[in-house]
């Protein structure tokens, strides 16, 4: 097994001992993303749809740092601090994708890093 260690200036750095995605045997796995701006550095402050498009944009960035797409996505998993922010979260997250959506699931958790509302994680497969 080989391991090649995915990072960009676009999407977030990493705040602890980890790395924005890994890609081994043909998957890119996606550590959990939340609504920093990577240019400032600064959470989102806004609605939970502004949070859920800047999350968006930073898996974007990953997977476009990996030479990918939205397409190659197999799986996500969505962390919200409420079910009730599911519907907006989920309409966001469906205008990323176009017709093969991945698997997914979507659990409440009692609490995010810096106290957001969002967070996505992911695991895509490097070939269509």
């Amino acid at each position: 097994m080989s391991k090649q260690i995915i990072n960009t200036p676009n999407a977030p750095a990493p705040i602890g001992p980890y790395n924005q995605a890994v890609k081994t045997d043909g998957l890119l796995f996606v550590s959990g993303q939340i609504a920093i701006n990577p240019a400032t550095n600064e959470l989102i402050n806004g609605s939970v749809k502004d949070e859920a498009h800047r999350v968006m944009k930073n898996l974007k960035a990953i997977l476009d740092e990996a030479k990918i797409t939205f397409e190659h996505v197999a799986k996500t998993t969505i962390f919200l601090s409420d079910m009730s922010l599911f519907a907006e979260v989920n309409e966001v997250y469906g205008s990323y994708f176009s017709g093969d959506y991945p698997a997914r699931e979507t659990v409440a958790v009692k609490g995010l890093p810096k106290n957001v509302n969002v967070e996505i994680s992911m695991i895509a497969t490097m070939i269509l």
